[in-house]
C-alpha cells in the first residue's frame, strides 16, 4: 500500500510540476489563432482571393507588350530570262530588325468584364467567410477541449478524494484487525477497493495528460509541454433565449452567409453567360520602329518609324448551340442554389431544435444532480460516522462511497455536456467569438 501510495504521489507531483503558467480559455484561442497551422492556411487562401479582385484580372485594363526581333536571310539568284540569257546573283542577304511597343484592350464583351469583376469580388468575400468558418469552428474546438480538461480535472480531484476516503476506511480496518475486532475477509477487500480507486487514479492522470497535449497541439505548441489552465470549474449561460438564437442563426450563421454567396455567384455566372450574345469592341496599336538591309538592287537600308492602331467589332452568330446549353445549365444551377440554401436551413433548424432539447434537459440535469450530490455527500458523511462506531459493514460504506463518486460523476458530466450544447448553440448562431471577448 505504501508504494501505491508513494506512486500516486510522484504522479500527482509530476503532473502539476510539468504545468506551465496558467491559461485562460481567451489566452488559449488568442495564441491558437495567431500560431495555428490550418488558420493561417486559410488566412493565406483569403488573402490569394483578395490579391485576385483587382480590375486587371476581370478584364477592364489593356495588355501593353514590348516586343523586338531580328531576322536574316542569304541565298543565291539564279534567273532565266527569256532571251535565253542567264542572271545569277550570290550571295544575296537581307536582314530585318524591329522593336515596339503593343496595346491591345478590350473596351466592351457583352458586360462579360463587369461580371468577373463582380465574379472576383465575391469570391473575395467567400474568402472572408470561409476563414470566419475556420475560425469558428477553430474556437468552437479549443473551447470544448479546455472544458474536457476542466472536468477531467475535476474526475481527477474526485478519484483523489476516493482514494483518501478508502484510505481512511484502511487505516480504521487495519487499526481494527491489530486489535482482533475485524476479519481478514474485512481488511483484503479493504486493500482491494483502495488498489482500485489507486488504478483509476493514475489512469485518470493519464487522461488528463492526454487533454492537455490535445490542447497544446491546437495551440500549435510543443506537445510535450502540458498546459496548466486558470479555471477549475465549467460555468455556463442557463439564460440562453431559444427565439434570439433562431434569428442570429438566420441572420448570421456563417454557413448559411456562404451558401448565400453560392447563389450570388450562380446569378452572376448566368449574366457572363448572356454576355455572349452581345457585340464585343477591342481596340488595338502600337509604337515601333522596323529596320530592313539589303546587299542587292537600289536600296541599302529602309526604316519605318510609326505609329499602328486599329478597332474590332465583332458577336458570335452561331458556336454550334453551346450558348443555348450554357444558358440552360446556369438556370438550373441557379436553382440547385436556391434548394441547396433551403436545405441548409432546413439542417440548421434540425440541428438548432435537437441542440436546444439537450441544452434545456441537461440544464435540468445539471438541477437534479447539485441536490443529488448533497444527499449523497450527507449519505456518506453518516455511513463513515456509523462506521467509526463500527454500526455499518465495509460493504455498506463501498456502497455509500460508490454513490458519492457517482453523483459527482453525473454532475461532472452534466455540466460538461450543457457547456458543449452552449458551445455549439452560439456557433450555429455566429456568436461563438463571445468566448474571445467574454466582458462584452
Amino acid at each position: 500500500m505504501k508504494r501505491i501510495h508513494l506512486i500516486l504521489v510522484l504522479l500527482t507531483c509530476y503532473s502539476l510540476a510539468y504545468a506551465q503558467e496558467a491559461l485562460t480559455l481567451v489566452q488559449c484561442i488568442e495564441t491558437g489563432l495567431e500560431k495555428n497551422y490550418s488558420i493561417q492556411i486559410v488566412r493565406n487562401e483569403e488573402q490569394i482571393a483578395r490579391n485576385n479582385a483587382i480590375p486587371g484580372n476581370a478584364g477592364y485594363l489593356p495588355t501593353i507588350d514590348l516586343s523586338g526581333g531580328f531576322s536574316g536571310s542569304s541565298y543565291d539568284f539564279t534567273n532565266n530570262l527569256t532571251d535565253g540569257t542567264t542572271e545569277k546573283i550570290n550571295n544575296n542577304n537581307s536582314e530585318t530588325a524591329n522593336v515596339g511597343v503593343n496595346m491591345n484592350w478590350t473596351i466592351f464583351d457583352g458586360f462579360a468584364i463587369q461580371a468577373n469583376y463582380a465574379r472576383l469580388k465575391e469570391l473575395q468575400q467567400m474568402g472572408e467567410l470561409n476563414t470566419r468558418m475556420s475560425i469558428e469552428d477553430f474556437i468552437a474546438e479549443t473551447a470544448s477541449v479546455y472544458y474536457n480538461l476542466i472536468r477531467q480535472n475535476i474526475r481527477l480531484h474526485n478519484l483523489q478524494s476516493s482514494v483518501d476516503l478508502s484510505r481512511e476506511r484502511l487505516r480504521i480496518v487495519e487499526e481494527r484487525y491489530h486489535i482482533g475486532v475485524t476479519s481478514l475477509l474485512e481488511l483484503n477487500q479493504a486493500k482491494a477497493d483502495f488498489n482500485a480507486d489507486s488504478s483509476l487514479l493514475i489512469s485518470q492522470l493519464e487522461t488528463v495528460y492526454a487533454t492537455g497535449v490535445s490542447l497544446s497541439t491546437l495551440m500549435a505548441s510543443d506537445p510535450d509541454n502540458s498546459i496548466h489552465i486558470s479555471d477549475s470549474t465549467i460555468s455556463f449561460d442557463t439564460m440562453l433565449d431559444k427565439s434570439d438564437l433562431w434569428n442570429h442563426i438566420l441572420t448570421n450563421n456563417t454557413s448559411l452567409l456562404i451558401s448565400e454567396k453560392n447563389k450570388t455567384l450562380s446569378a452572376i455566372d448566368y449574366k457572363r453567360v448572356l454576355s455572349r450574345n452581345l457585340p464585343y469592341v477591342r481596340l488595338n496599336g502600337g509604337y515601333g520602329l522596323t529596320s530592313n538591309w539589303f546587299s542587292t538592287g537600289n536600296t541599302d537600308m529602309q526604316q519605318r518609324l510609326g505609329l499602328n492602331y486599329g478597332v474590332t467589332v465583332g458577336i458570335t452568330l452561331f458556336d454550334g448551340l453551346n450558348r443555348r446549353r450554357e444558358q440552360r445549365n446556369a438556370r438550373i444551377q441557379i436553382k440547385n442554389s436556391e434548394l441547396q440554401m433551403q436545405d441548409l436551413e432546413l439542417s440548421l433548424k434540425d440541428n438548432f431544435s435537437k441542440l436546444w432539447m439537450a441544452y434545456r434537459n441537461n440544464l435540468e440535469l445539471w438541477s437534479l444532480e447539485k441536490e443529488n450530490l448533497v444527499v449523497a455527500q450527507e449519505t456518506y458523511s453518516a455511513a463513515m460516522e456509523r462506521y467509526r462506531l463500527g454500526e455499518l459493514s465495509g460493504i455498506e460504506l463501498r456502497e455509500a462511497q460508490n454513490t458519492r463518486l457517482e453523483a459527482e460523476e453525473r454532475l461532472s458530466t452534466s455540466e460538461f455536456n450543457t457547456k458543449l450544447c452552449e458551445i455549439s448553440l452560439l456557433q450555429l448562431s455566429g456568436q461563438i467569438k463571445k468566448y474571445m471577448y467574454p466582458e462584452q
